[in-house]
């Protein structure tokens, strides 16, 4: 099942959407206001977040781009009266991944829900797992403020971790975010996550990359039930 965030302070709008997704099989937090929605949203990890624009206490844009900038990837759908051309670019360039102009029809809500929620935002600027940062903008990566130099292909193995992360990624994952279909041989990701772990993990007291035996890999501060490659 789904489970969404909606952010508005329309409160009759908001229950009708509420029980409208609750009767498509999708679960609906609400929250009334900016400072709220961000509340929640730091709170636990949602699928997707439904967006209004005019907020009391904290406004959409903002809200949006305090998530893009500490790293938050939740696809965000705006919800808003303004339909003008300006309005929806400042809305993209905000962090937003697609807009909805009021009134819309509930059917088509539903639709584009269920096409954002089954991937994650790439309107990210910073990906975080504690005191890992990568910086997509400026393609630098750093840890405890340290920077740290990765190969290519160690940058592209970092961030499907860091996008996922808390989550486990599957071997076949990994592999297809690196390679696609053209996988080189079945050595090549044990070699790369061995460098990988020796330049994210070896320096510092805290190891942060770890493998669920059977499952795949995940970046977390915890190690939980883990072994080594």
């Amino acid at each position: 099942m789904l489970n969404l965030l909606l952010v508005e302070d329309d409160l009759d709008l908001a229950q009708t959407i509420i029980q409208y997704l609750e009767l498509e099989q999708i679960r609906c937090d609400h929250a009334s206001n900016g400072l709220a929605g961000l509340h929640l949203l730091q709170q636990q990890r949602y699928d997707l977040l439904l967006l209004d624009l005019n907020l009391p206490r904290l406004d959409g844009i903002s809200l949006c781009q305090r998530l893009r900038a500490n790293g938050d990837d939740t696809p965000v759908l705006m919800l808003t009266a303004r339909d003008r051309l300006d309005d929806k670019l400042e809305g993209f360039r905000a962090g937003t991944d697609d807009y909805l102009v009021k009134p819309f029809e509930l059917e088509e809500l539903v639709a584009r829900s269920r096409a954002l929620a089954r991937r994650r935002s790439g309107q990210v600027q910073r990906l975080r797992c504690a005191d890992l940062e990568m910086d997509l903008t400026a393609r630098t990566v750093q840890r405890a403020g340290q920077p740290l130099r990765l190969s290519p292909t160690g940058w592209r193995l970092l961030e499907a971790l860091l996008r996922a992360a808390p989550q486990v990624v599957s071997r076949q994952a990994l592999e297809a975010a690196v390679w696609g279909e053209e996988v080189p041989d079945s050595n090549s990701l044990k070699v790369h996550l061995f460098h990988l772990r020796r330049q994210i993990d070896a320096p510092f007291p805290t190891p942060l990359l770890h493998t669920v035996a059977g499952h795949g890999f995940v970046l977390r501060a915890t190690d939980e039930s883990t072994a080594q490659p």
